[in-house]
């Protein structure tokens, strides 16, 4: 398991988890710095980028991955949410993901570039959405009715987490060594 704890099984806690990492901070702010965060720890990881903490674990690249898959899945999610009527949210399993895409072997780069420029986009889509757009619902299939608003302060969460994660599988990989 890649969190403490499983979107399927504890769908609320999971939800919750999210919007505990942002706590109060603001959600634009908080997802506006992601981009830079996640460039200075592919700079710091070096050779160590790829080296998970243990077998079934993460590293630091998987976790970048992973986080890259969000903001992809959120883009369209959001997207759904602001131009459809109570839209069906498909939810996906981040592990399969990270495994059967062999994420490990992705390029850093790559994933930095593809995740700027799909944050700069859905950063402007919030800075130009209204009151009303924000407050519309999609329903996930696991988590039950979202809002976009809710949709995207998990998603800032989801950045805390994750960079979390990927900076514990980094200090892990180096202790190994």
């Amino acid at each position: 398991m890649t969190v403490d704890l499983d979107p399927v099984r504890a769908p609320d806690a999971y939800r919750q988890s999210l919007l505990d990492a942002l706590g109060d901070d603001d959600p634009a702010a908080a997802q506006a710095e992601t981009p830079g965060l996640l460039r200075a720890l592919v700079a710091e990881a070096g050779q160590d980028l790829r080296v998970a903490p243990s077998p079934g674990e993460w590293s630091a690249l998987e976790c970048l991955a992973h986080i890259v898959d969000g903001e992809l899945v959120v883009s369209g999610r959001v997207r759904w949410i602001v131009a459809e009527d109570e839209p069906d949210i498909v939810g996906y399993d981040q592990d399969l993901w990270v495994t059967k895409l062999n994420q490990v072997d992705e390029d850093p780069e790559t994933l930095l570039a593809v995740f700027a420029a799909i944050r700069r986009w859905n950063l402007e889509t919030w800075a130009r959405s209204t009151p009303e757009q924000r407050a519309r619902i999609g329903v996930h299939r696991e988590r039950g009715p979202e809002s976009y608003e809710l949709t995207f302060r998990l998603a800032a969460g989801h950045d805390r987490v994750h960079l979390a994660q990927a900076r514990r599988a980094l200090e892990a990989a180096r202790n190994r060594t």
